[in-house]
């Protein structure tokens, strides 16, 4: 729980400075460009550079984030935190998993159907991941008496 409410932490620093990317791929072209929400969450839990991948595939973008523990768990950590419940996807017919990625890019990146009608604002997004931050530092291992 330390070390994904530290990528958490990390991931708000990120966006704070670089911006949050909203468009086509996981992040925009250019150096020091933003990034998806998710691709913040592998760069920051795996400390690394955005692979190539991030700024032209999108099907290869996702098997990178997906093979990181550490995304994964910060991705998780966020939609838990969101109003909205976790979409799932078929991955053969018949057996349907919750699709973390999708949730929380998809809140970061779309306009809510409710009031304000727009994507939420890079204060609000920097809001929830510390939201997800400080929920897990809070919150007590079952083990812990």
């Amino acid at each position: 729980m330390q070390h994904t409410a530290a990528t958490l932490q990390a991931m708000a620093h990120f966006i704070t400075r670089y911006g949050l990317h909203t468009g086509d791929q996981f992040a925009a072209p250019g150096p020091a460009a933003p990034m998806d929400i998710c691709a913040v969450a592998y760069i920051t839990a795996e400390r690394c550079a955005p692979p190539p991948e991030f700024f032209t595939d999108e099907v290869t973008s996702l098997a990178i984030i997906e093979s990181s523990a550490g995304a994964m768990a910060a991705i998780r950590a966020i939609s838990e935190v969101l109003d909205s419940t976790v979409c799932e996807t078929e991955i053969v017919p018949g057996t349907w998993v919750p699709d973390y990625i999708e949730h929380v890019s998809n809140w970061a990146a779309t306009a809510s159907p409710i009031t304000p009608k727009r994507p939420p604002t890079i204060d609000e997004v920097i809001g929830r991941i510390l939201r997800a931050a400080n929920t897990l530092a809070t919150q007590t291992t079952p083990h812990a008496a």
